[in-house]
Parts: C-alpha cells; structure tokens; sequence
C-alpha cells in the first residue's frame, strides 16, 4: 500500500482554486445540514413516536453505520476510477431521505430515511475530499479546513432550523429543505465539469512521483494511531450531537427551543475551530495542531459534567472550539502517509471513523436509558485521554524538511 510511488501533482499555493473549494464547502454545508436535522428532531421524534433512548441511539447507528460501511469503498473504487458526476446524485440520495423523514408514518421508516441520508454522506464525502485537495494548490490544510468548515456550518444550522422551523411547523416541514438539495446538485454538476477538465489537464502533464517516507508497517500504525484518535473526538461529538438537548433539558430545565440554541453555540464554536484548525496546521505541523486539539481538550471535557448552567454554555463552546480542529489535520496527516489514495483515506476517515462514533451513540443511548444521562457525560469526559496515543505519530514535519 505505502511501498509504492503515487504519481501526485503538486502546485503552487498560487494555483489555489477557491472557487471550486468554495463550492463543495458550500455543498458540504447543504449535505450536513440535511444530516444535522435528524439529530436536532431528536425530541421532537421522541415524543412523535414515543421513542426510547436506544430507538434514537439506533437512529444515529444506522445513518453513521450506512455512512461507514459505503465511504471506504466509494474512496477506493473512486480512486481507482475517478467518477466526477457521483456527487450530485449523492446529494439527491440525501434529498429523497429529507422527504421520507419528513412523512415517515412508522419508526421503520425513520430509519430508513436515516439510512438514505447516509449513503448520500457516502457518495458525497469520499469525492468532495478530494476535489478540495486537488484545488488547494499545496495548501492541503486551509483546503480541507475551507471544505470541513461548510460541513460544520451545516451542522450548527440544523439545531436552529429544527429550532425555528420544524419545532414550530412540525415533522413535515423538514421537507422544505429539499430546495437547499436541489440547489445543491446544480452546484455540485458544474463542480463534476470542473474537475473532469482538471483531470484532462492534469492526464496532459508529467508530475514528480511522491513516495511515502515510511515502511508499511510504521504507516499501518500510524494509520491505527489516526483512527483512534478520530474515534475517541467522534464518540465525545456523538455524545453532544444525540444527548446534550436531553442532558440540558434533564439538569436545567431549559426548553426545547433553548437546549438547540445550545446546541447550535457548540456547533459553530465547532465550525471556527476547525477553521483555524487546518491553516494553523501548515504553518505549525499537524501532529503539533492534533496534540493540542485532542489532550488539550482534556481538563475542559473532566470539568463538564460538574459544571452549572453558564459554566455548561462556555465549556462546551471551548470543547467545540478546541477538539474540532484536530480533524483537518488528521485528515491531511493520513493523505501525506498514503500518496495517492486520497479518496480511500477520506472515505475511512469520513466513514468508518464516523461510523464508530454511531456505534458510541448507540451505546450511550443504552447507558443512558440504564443509568441517567448525566452519568453519559461522567464516563464520556475521559474519552481525550485516547489522544495520548499522538506520541506513536511520525513526525512528518521534519521528514519534509529532511527531504
């Protein structure tokens, strides 16, 4: 896998496509906020459906899981056979999925809606990924942060939309989001032109081969060491995005409408720190931004579960801002291992690591039902702790530099 020279194109930081950035940031915001609906309706299927904790942990299960399973695959076979149209009919998979939530007249249906949703996530994310890479001109960092950053602005949306629009209107309305969908798929196809034209250009040029400066094994540990590290921030986001509207709801008596906006304030301090996040990684290193990102995380994540309302508020914007912008540069940490699988690397780190914090959130659900959910965030505040395992990572700053 790693033994072998990738041919990749490196321009300069001039040729920087922001355009085309821009654009899939842009649809990355449509697609997650699709997803970050079906979290933030959370109470309002609740008490629809008369749903238990584990119903909605399952919920978050399938969407993630469905998400997981496909993405790895749609990197590799997309790596081997580039399919830049793939993207808007990703995004319609995510609109019939809105509708189906929408007018879901049985559980069984929730979750297939949630499932459809994932394999729009699946198609989408895998490719987008890489176009951002392709368009960064050396600037991998700002490139996937520009690109995440539309994705957590999504998610921060979608608690606010739920709050003001689907809590007010119903379950029904979710199918207003279709428009954003359809403006998304027209956007999406100029971007599939565009990257066909980049990979004519780039077929017509010689590029300099790029070897992976480390032995299979050492790669393969790394790539572990990456995935744990993903799993232990998706697990703790997990935690926040399924149940921080009931912990608040259950400990400070808020309103529903409250405990979103909530919500909302981690998601956006979540979106500007994986903003920073990437930049700051091509400037300092990123195994230098993941360690501060994941281990500095830490005394914040031990003080939550003790803290009161106000105290609540600003820890988990800090969280947000904080353990967010490891994910750029674990995403380009992995690429810079594995030249010449962008698409698989995204699609593992998008997916399966995702995949796994779906399998927390269900399981929390059931720690949940069993033992209170305050006691969800006692056992989820050591999850950082896992961010200790950073030291096993090469230091692929210094190879750079030695080459």
């Amino acid at each position: 896998m790693t033994d072998t020279t990738a041919p990749v194109a490196r321009p300069s930081a001039a040729a920087t496509t922001f355009t085309v950035i821009l654009a899939v940031s842009f649809c990355h915001g449509v697609n997650d906020i699709m997803q970050s609906l079906l979290a933030a309706i959370y109470p309002l299927l609740k008490d629809n459906y008369g749903l238990d904790f584990w119903q909605i942990g399952l919920l978050t299960f399938t969407f993630q899981l469905t998400a997981s399973l496909l993405q790895p695959v749609v990197g590799w076979v997309t790596d081997k056979r580039p399919m830049p149209y793939s993207l808007p009919w990703g995004m319609a998979s995510s609109l019939v999925g809105l509708i189906v939530l929408a007018h879901a007249g049985h559980y069984w249906l929730l979750l297939a809606g949630a499932s459809l949703i994932g394999i729009g996530s699946a198609v989408f994310h895998p490719e987008s990924s890489r176009i951002a890479r392709f368009a960064s001109g050396g600037r991998f960092g700002l490139a996937q942060s520009l690109f995440q950053v539309g994705g957590n602005f999504g998610q921060a949306m979608g608690p606010l939309l739920a709050a003001f629009i689907v809590v007010p209107f119903g379950q029904t309305s979710i199918s207003w989001f279709a428009v954003g969908s359809l403006i998304g798929i027209i956007v999406l196809w100029q971007v599939g032109g565009w990257y066909s034209r980049y990979r004519a250009a780039a077929a017509s040029r010689k590029t300099q081969p790029f070897v992976s400066p480390f032995g299979r094994q050492r790669v393969l540990w790394a790539l572990v060491v990456l995935t744990l590290l993903v799993f232990s921030k998706n697990a703790y986001i997990a935690s926040i995005s399924s149940y921080y509207t009931f912990y608040a709801i259950d400990k400070f008596g808020v309103s529903v409408q409250m405990s979103q906006i909530m919500l909302f304030a981690f998601l956006g301090a979540s979106a500007l720190g994986i903003l920073i996040g990437g930049p700051f990684g091509d400037r300092y290193g990123q195994k230098a931004m993941i360690w501060f990102s994941i281990v500095g995380v830490l005394p914040f994540t031990l003080a939550l579960p003790y803290a009161n309302f106000e105290w609540t508020i600003v820890l988990t914007i800090l969280i947000g801002l904080i353990l967010s912008s490891a994910f750029s540069n674990i995403v380009v940490f992995a690429q810079e291992l594995v030249p010449g699988r962008v698409g698989m690397i995204a699609g593992i780190f998008f997916g399966f690591a995702f995949g796994m914090g779906g399998i927390a959130a269900a399981v929390l659900g059931v720690v949940a039902d069993e033992w209170g959910i305050d006691f969800v965030y006692r056992i989820c505040s050591f999850l950082p702790l896992i961010g200790l395992l950073t030291i096993f990572l090469p230091d692929m700053k210094a190879t750079k530099n030695a080459i």
